[in-house]
C-alpha cells in the first residue's frame, strides 16, 4: 500500500480509477475480472485483471479465494474528493449545497412575493448569484466523473 495521498493519487487514474470507481458505486458487491470487462467495456479480461491487481497492491481491495474483487478501503483522491456516495450513487458534493440555495430562493420568492424594493431585489441577485454558482460547479463535477 502507498504511504501518502499524493503517491495514492498518482496511481490511481486512468482505468485504474475508473474500476475503483466502478467498485466505489457498489461497495459490499464483490466484482470478478470478466464483469469489470464487460461493464466497463475493456478489449479483454487481462485488462480488467490488471487494473484490479493494481487496486490490490494499493491496498484499496481484497481478492477472496473464488477470484472475486471486495472494496477494502475508500480513498478521497483526485477528483473523489468532490464526491460522496448516496446508496449506489456518487453524486457532487456540492449538489446539496445546490439544492439548498435553490430552495431558499424558491422559498423566499413565495413567501415575500415579488416586489421590487431595493431588500427583494439585493436579496435576489445574492440568491441567483449562490444559485448560479454552485449548480456550475456540481455540473462541472458531475463532467469529470471517470464514467
Amino acid at each position: 500500500m502507498k504511504d501518502s495521498p499524493e503517491e495514492l493519487e498518482a496511481y490511481l487514474k486512468g482505468k485504474t480509477l475508473l474500476v475503483y470507481w466502478f467498485m466505489l458505486r457498489s461497495p459490499e458487491s464483490p466484482v470478478g475480472v470478466r464483469e469489470v470487462q464487460r461493464k466497463l467495456g475493456f478489449s479483454s479480461p487481462s485488462v480488467a485483471a490488471h487494473h484490479l491487481d493494481k487496486l490490490l497492491s494499493l491496498g484499496l481491495v481484497e481478492k477472496s479465494l473464488r477470484g472475486e474483487y471486495y472494496l477494502k478501503k475508500e480513498v478521497k483522491v483526485g477528483v473523489l474528493r468532490f464526491f460522496t456516495r448516496l446508496g449506489k450513487f456518487m453524486v457532487p458534493r456540492f449538489i446539496f449545497y445546490s439544492v439548498w440555495f435553490s430552495s431558499m430562493l424558491i422559498a423566499y420568492m413565495l413567501l415575500y412575493g415579488m416586489n421590487l424594493s431595493l431588500h427583494n431585489i439585493v436579496a435576489l441577485i445574492f440568491g441567483f448569484l449562490a444559485c448560479a454558482i454552485f449548480w456550475y460547479e456540481t455540473i462541472r463535477l458531475w463532467r469529470q466523473k471517470p464514467i
